[in-house]
């Protein structure tokens, strides 16, 4: 382990005369050695350009091209920004401007997004062609040197897909990501015979610092996948001899879809590390893959973390560390411990629910140029995460979901997580996102999305049976889906889902008020008992148009 290295250009140099195969894409592999050394060339051309601290904007799928250019920030003391290539026209144009990139690092499939947008002062550098590869040219025999690298250089610009408003770019030091892989690799134990297999697009956080960093610091190999694939993911696994991989969001989900084969559990892999599988996919996939999935939590930003540990129990993403508490974000007062049945079901989510806040020292190096939400992260001395968790008396904490996903139905607050836990037990659901609409008269009501099959009475007798359910989590709206909207990091479009409402395409099934069981939506209902009744800034507040009836 590099552990005496604390900056990434430290560990990228140390890889220099590392003939070990390091790096795999598709047909092509590269050595340590020639990592290091592709990244010294564009860390020369990068110096010989731009003074330091400047920013370069990254606009690529998982090429061999982007951890060359991450490696090649750190030795040259540059900043990248991760370009989400999902977005588009006006949006994309403001990420790039916005995070003040002088250089654009793209390939030829993205180019078609970049026409038309107005980006003054930037260089676009196109990977793949004759013109990149002659500005690379001279600088051939060019080695790492990471002697100027200091562990306060900006490094990395990620942008944190917010429900509302333009995203935020996240801050990353060298020291930080550093240390992020240093403390991974120990966690997990990888060494230089590893292999991570990288199938999360790598301008998101995760791809880059629970992926790639743990790699580099315990120099082991990286195998890169252009874009997220269910169906070529074994064959993947398989050819690369990877070991370890992380996911987000539906990735699990995805892959369990897959055919099941009698061959499934003949893999190297020994390990997935992620977000959001949930216990009952993480048992399914263990089952299958013979696979374990660690489950984990870290903000974006680097403020609050929780690590697994031997013993955590199922559900739970680890114990709290130092500083770690879960507050009423009105009262700012701790929230009582989770309490649970025998079967694992929680009992007093409305009182036990809250905030996590980290009310000790923590890393959160600051937005880019957004003094507002960097004091909204910042309140009171504190580090307010955005994330809802209970605690157990022991000191386990349970993820339940965004701040955002908080639903207030007749004046009770619920977590949407919460109540995704209990949908998920109904048979056919493959998928199950929940969120508020707007009541017609005041605070929210409860909608589901199921992707899958729906029967509107078996699903009422299910709702009936359960005995964790309170009466204002059952869902009032049923969107019956194909398949679930999700954004480019795999994690389910919930903003889009909000927005929609019962407005929406897909067939959509509700229980009004005093009836027993489900009926389809009409137009009739949505212009007579949903119609909207209350005050032109309250409905504007809810996103809707206050009409006239």
């Amino acid at each position: 382990m590099e552990s005496n290295r604390r900056t990434v250009a430290e560990l990228v140099a140390a890889r220099w005369d590392d003939h070990r195969p390091g790096l795999w894409f598709e047909e092509r592999t590269l050595t340590h050695h020639q990592v290091a050394a592709a990244a010294a060339a564009r860390a020369a051309l990068l110096t010989d350009s731009l003074p330091p601290g400047a920013h370069i904007g990254v606009l690529l799928d998982n090429t061999p091209e982007y951890p060359l250019w991450l490696s090649a920030a750190a030795l040259a003391r540059a900043a990248v920004a991760g370009i989400n290539p999902t977005r588009r026209g006006p949006e994309l144009a403001r990420d790039i401007l916005h995070t003040e990139c002088r250089v654009l690092v793209t390939e030829p499939a993205q180019l078609p997004l970049l026409e038309g947008l107005e980006l003054p002062g930037v260089q676009l550098l196109v990977t793949g062609t004759e013109e990149y590869d002659a500005l690379l040219a001279p600088y051939a025999d060019a080695r790492p040197d990471a002697s100027a690298a200091a562990p306060g250089d900006r490094l990395l610009l990620y942008f944190t897909s917010g429900s509302t408003g333009a995203p935020k770019a996240a801050i990353c030091t060298q020291g930080r990501l550093a240390a992020a892989g240093r403390a991974l690799a120990d966690q997990f134990g990888v060494g230089p015979e590893d292999v991570h297999y990288i199938c999360m697009p790598m301008f998101h956080g995760n791809a880059v610092i629970a992926d790639w960093a743990p790699a580099l610091a315990a120099g082991a190999g990286v195998a890169l996948r252009r874009r997220f694939s269910a169906s070529g993911f074994l064959a993947d696994v398989r050819r690369y001899r990877a070991t370890y991989f992380t996911y987000v969001g539906r990735a699990v989900q995805y892959l369990l879809a897959t055919p099941e084969r009698d061959d499934d559990r003949d893999n190297p892999l020994r390990m997935g590390f992620g977000t959001e599988a949930g216990a009952v996919d993480a048992a399914a996939f263990e089952r299958r893959f013979g696979v374990r999935l660690v489950e984990g939590y870290g903000s974006s930003e680097g403020g609050a973390a929780v690590q697994w540990s031997p013993g955590t129990p199922s559900g739970a993403v680890g114990r709290a560390g130092p500083g770690l508490v879960v507050l009423d974000p009105e009262s700012r007062k701790e929230c009582p411990a989770a309490l649970f049945d025998a079967a694992g079901r929680l009992l007093n989510g409305d009182e036990a629910i809250g905030e996590l806040v980290n009310q000790g020292p923590n890393p959160f190096e600051g937005y880019w140029r957004n003094p507002e939400a960097e004091g909204e992260r910042r309140r009171d001395g504190w580090y307010w995460t955005g994330d809802l968790f209970c605690r157990d008396s022991d000191g386990y904490l349970y993820f339940a979901g965004r701040t955002d996903d908080r639903l207030r139905v007749d004046s009770e607050n619920l977590a949407a997580a919460m109540i995704e836990n209990i949908l998920a037990r109904y048979e056919g659901a493959g998928a199950v996102a929940v969120y508020a609409v707007p009541d017609p008269v005041t605070g929210d009501q409860v909608m589901a999305a199921i992707a899958g099959s729906f029967e509107p009475e078996r699903f009422a007798a299910f709702l009936a049976a359960q005995p964790d359910l309170g009466t204002k989590m059952a869902p009032r709206f049923v969107r019956v889906v194909d398949r679930m909207p999700v954004t480019a990091t795999n994690k389910i479009h919930r903003a889009l889902l909000r927005r929609e409402g019962f407005r929406c395409t897909d067939p959509v099934w509700w229980r009004p008020p005093g009836e027993p069981t489900y009926r389809k939506l009409t137009p009739q209902d949505i212009e007579g008992p949903l119609a909207p009744t209350r005050g032109p800034s309250e409905v504007r507040r809810q996103g809707l148009e206050p009409r006239t009836r």
